[in-house]
């Protein structure tokens, strides 16, 4: 018998134990929502190691959180005073967590139920974007990045996505014969493997770059690396896009 237990403590351990299982531990009410998470205290462990690269004063700034799962970095964004935060995520039962967390935590954040490749409906940019651990989970990875870059990304993008393979980034030179097997061979230069079936149990993982490939991917879309506070986190700034060569030259008489 808890001696400290208070009614509301009571209800909130009981609508915990509800909206299980969780991915997200979150502290509410002083119980922990996912206490024997594989990874620890996760994803705080995680953000007190990036945190310092987001504005400490999000004051009249808007925040989109894409793949906002239970909401722990919405309800951040939240704590950070950001006018407007709008969390979305394709599962029903990470929005229900979410919401739940955010009344307990008596902070504001909208929630929609939406796939990453439907954010051109909100019809609107968002100082920041939040984008984190969901490109390995997408079967059109680069797609999302365009979409996001051309529709709802204003000014900067805080971005993560799992590695595997080599941490070292080629200098590549622009362009390769069709003969030349070299680069293929190569560890360091930008490589995604495909997950046919299922990787640690997850058949959502699909696919799942290293390092050279995910800075890569990011430069294409349009993002600017502006920090790499750690090995798989980056803050992004909203560039040009970028494209390899120029539209091919006509040939005359056609």
């Amino acid at each position: 018998m808890n001696l400290h237990a208070t009614p509301k403590s009571e209800d909130t351990a009981r609508r915990i134990r509800e909206l299980g299982p969780w991915f997200q531990n979150m502290r509410l009410d002083g119980i922990d929502t996912a206490p024997d998470h594989f990874l620890g205290d996760y994803p705080r462990f995680k953000w007190e190691g990036f945190r310092h690269v987001v504005p400490e004063d999000l004051t009249g700034k808007t925040v989109l959180d894409i793949g906002c799962n239970a909401g722990f970095y919405a309800l951040e964004m939240a704590r950070r005073g950001a006018s407007r935060v709008v969390g979305i995520d394709s599962d029903p039962h990470y929005l229900a967590q979410a919401e739940f967390a955010a009344e307990r935590e008596g902070l504001d954040i909208e929630l929609r139920q939406m796939s990453v490749y439907d954010v051109g409906s909100l019809g609107e940019r968002f100082d920041l974007v939040i984008f984190m651990g969901v490109l390995y989970h997408l079967r059109h990875p680069l797609l999302a990045l365009d979409l996001l870059h051309e529709h709802v990304v204003g000014d900067m993008m805080l971005f993560q996505c799992m590695q595997r393979g080599s941490e070292a980034v080629a200098k590549l030179p622009e362009n390769h014969d069709f003969d030349d097997w070299s680069p293929f061979r190569r560890e360091d230069a930008p490589t995604l493997w495909f997950v046919e079936e299922r990787y640690s149990d997850d058949p959502t993982n699909w696919f799942i770059p290293n390092r050279a490939a995910v800075e890569a991917m990011l430069r294409s879309s349009g993002f600017e690396i502006a920090a790499h506070p750690e090995r798989e986190v980056y803050m992004c700034t909203r560039g040009e896009r970028y494209f390899a060569a120029d539209p091919p030259p006509k040939i005359a008489g056609a």
